[in-house]
């Protein structure tokens, strides 16, 4: 049966427009080259500015902390949306991954935590499964429901559980808002390399000291945690792309009716596929309620749905989904270590970006964008020499801003598998 499938449906004919065939994938030396001029745009800012946060190690600690939540929903979106359901329930299930992580975490451990998101999580994404492929119901609508009642459950659970006068919960520091404390999760830094980065750092040297405090966050207090999501990444790459488990699931994303007619029990990938997302956005979850040592009311704060736009801007691709988590993982932590002037450092760096933006549309000949452009970055640069710093309420919406902008030029290159949220019955081919 396997041998049917071995062209992936994604790469036929019909699914990529003739005027769009001609942009080729960017290849290994071009990504180290794009990296490296990041790296270099960020020591002349940094130099500039004077922002050393831009760089510093501690600010990619925390980038990589807030990433982790933020990547694993957008995984767990990528995983159901490629099987052809939406799920917009990711934030529900976080908010379940968060609460299980809270009540069994206290009481038996970190890790007893991580294992109760997932399961949480996992329950939230079968619940989404039944109702969407089974009884057919509209995805969008099943998963806006998963998360009104995924809101309400863990509020009344966390009354019931941890907020109950004389309960060995509330003795041990719970309330009805939060549940009591748990362990430290184990870390890992690697001897020697850490504290050889973390010297080279304090000199603050260009180029040199900026990558040296980038790499000593990824040696350095590192969770296991972190490391069991990038291991989910690649996993989830070999699985989806290079194993025939995964063309068949791919294949009920793009043609059900065809993936049936070649004896793959649709019905059952899209089950797998569903459960899976919501055990990746549990996770996620759990990682919030592990990394403060407590579940809160309100814990999960939107990043299920950040985590969609991840994934809509890494095109449902683990590799872009990581990148955009990295981003945005950035961004949130900018904001709360580096506050108004950081930020405020950010608005030239825009404004380089954008000029760099209007000269590529002047050479594909898109005047109009490429003027817009321009303007644009001429009018962040006005705005960055007439001021010292941002405004602290532009200073908590700049994740949002960033998302909001990075989705509005990745929407052009988007492939978004054929079949996504469309009602599939079994026997629709005969």
């Amino acid at each position: 049966m396997s041998t049917n499938l071995t062209a992936p449906v994604d790469q036929s004919p019909t699914h990529q427009p003739k005027p769009k065939a001609s942009r080729a994938k960017l290849s290994y030396p071009q990504v180290l080259l794009i990296i490296a001029g990041a790296l270099v745009l960020l020591s002349l800012l940094r130099v500039v500015t004077g922002a050393t946060n831009l760089t510093e190690s501690g600010q990619y600690t925390a980038a990589l902390n807030a990433a982790v939540p933020i990547g694993l929903a957008g995984l767990g979106g990528l995983w159901a949306e490629r099987s052809g359901v939406i799920n917009i329930g990711l934030e529900g299930m976080m908010m379940l991954g968060t609460f299980s992580a809270g009540a069994v975490g206290w009481q038996h451990g970190p890790w007893a935590a991580a294992l109760a998101g997932i399961v949480g999580g996992a329950l939230g994404g079968l619940l989404h499964a039944v109702v969407t492929v089974t009884f057919g119901v509209d995805h969008i609508i099943s998963g806006v429901a998963i998360n009104i009642m995924a809101l309400g459950l863990t509020q009344f659970l966390a009354k019931l559980l941890f907020g109950a006068d004389g309960s060995a919960a509330a003795t041990a520091g719970g309330n009805d808002k939060q549940s009591p404390p748990m362990h430290d999760m184990p870390t890992f830094t690697v001897p020697g390399l850490s504290g050889w980065l973390q010297s080279i750092e304090h000199h603050h040297w260009f180029l040199v000291s900026d990558v040296a405090g980038i790499l000593g966050s990824l040696v350095t207090n590192v969770s296991w945690l972190t490391l069991l999501t990038v291991g989910l990444f690649v996993l989830s790459f070999f699985v989806l792309w290079r194993s025939a488990f995964g063309l068949r699931l791919r294949s009920c994303g793009e043609g059900p009716i065809a993936a049936e007619s070649l004896g793959v029990n649709v019905y059952r990938y899209k089950y797998a596929a569903v459960t899976v997302s919501g055990a990746l956005a549990g996770l996620g979850g759990a990682f919030l309620a592990i990394y403060v040592h407590i579940y809160q009311d309100g814990q999960t704060g939107g990043r299920g749905y950040i985590g969609l736009a991840t994934m809509i801007f890494g095109n449902w691709r683990p590799g872009g989904v990581a990148m955009g988590a990295g981003l945005f993982g950035f961004m949130d932590a900018l904001q709360l270590r580096g506050g108004g002037p950081t930020v405020h450092a950010l608005l030239l760096l825009l404004a380089v970006l954008l000029v760099g933006l209007a000269l590529w549309k002047l050479r594909g000949g898109q005047r109009v964008q490429a003027v817009i452009s321009l303007v644009a970055a001429a009018l962040l640069g006005v705005w960055y020499a007439t001021t010292d710093t941002v405004p602290l309420e532009i200073v908590g919406v700049a994740p949002y801003i960033a998302t909001l902008l990075v989705l509005s030029l990745a929407a052009q290159r988007l492939r978004v598998p054929k079949a996504i949220g469309k009602i599939y019955r079994r026997g629709q081919g005969k």
